[in-house]
Order: structure tokens, then C-alpha cells, then sequence
């Protein structure tokens, strides 16, 4: 049997568009791994100290407000002073080119922008968490 994925989907900043983070979070559900929703309107500090409470194996942060190079580096930073350097970020949302290699240079494992497809995005986490 394989192993049960612990994901914790978060907007963080002030972006109250939430359809995509949900239709990702089903997604990821239907496809066998435990989805922690933490709501709209999370800072940084929320989103790391609900992985620190769900015991998460990975953050999926959907990001649309154009904040990312300001919430993303916050994230990841606490998540370091939380002891939690295991767990892995993904993001998804509107992120220009130009910032993709800062933020995977940070340490988001992916970067999923409009048109991906839910297959795309259960692939890569499910590959990046086992491992491969």
C-alpha cells in the first residue's frame, strides 16, 4: 500500500480568488491524499504553524495577488525556524517567468501556472514526495 500524503493547501495574502486552490485541493483528495484546507486570507505565520500542527508532508500555495517574491520567502523561511525543512512547497498561480528560478532557488519544488492540468499537478507532487 502506498503512502498517505499529508497536503496543506493555503492562500496566503490578501487574494480572495479560491476556485483553482479548491479544484486542486479535491483533486489531490480524489486522488488519495489527506487535504488540510487552511480558508482565505492566511499569513505566512498561519500557514506554518498549521503544517507544524497537521504534521504536513507538503504546502500548496496558490498565489494570484502578485505577492508570491513577498509570501513565498516568508513561508519557506518559517518553516526553517519551525524545524520543518522536510516539508515541501509547492505553488501555483499567476508567477511571471522571470521569478520561477528565485522562488525554486528558495526551494518550491513546482510551480504550476494557469492551464495546468490536475493530472500535471497529483504527478508531480505524488513523484516529488515518494521520492522520484
Amino acid at each position: 500500500m502506498s503512502e498517505r500524503f499529508r497536503i496543506l493547501m493555503a492562500k496566503p495574502g490578501l487574494d480572495g480568488h479560491d476556485r483553482g486552490v479548491k479544484v486542486v485541493a479535491r483533486a489531490l483528495r480524489d486522488a488519495g491524499m489527506e487535504v488540510i484546507y487552511t480558508g482565505l486570507r492566511q499569513t505566512p505565520e498561519m500557514i506554518v504553524e498549521a503544517a507544524l500542527q497537521e504534521d504536513v508532508d507538503a504546502i500548496g500555495l496558490s498565489v494570484l495577488s502578485g505577492a508570491h517574491m513577498t509570501l513565498v520567502p516568508r513561508v519557506i523561511q518559517g518553516l526553517r525556524e519551525a524545524g520543518l525543512e522536510g516539508v515541501q512547497v509547492f505553488l501555483g498561480g499567476i508567477i511571471p517567468d522571470e521569478d520561477v528560478a528565485a522562488l525554486k532557488e528558495l526551494g518550491v519544488v513546482a510551480i504550476f501556472g494557469p492551464g495546468a492540468s490536475t493530472a500535471e499537478i497529483i504527478e508531480a507532487v505524488r513523484d516529488s514526495l515518494a521520492g522520484g
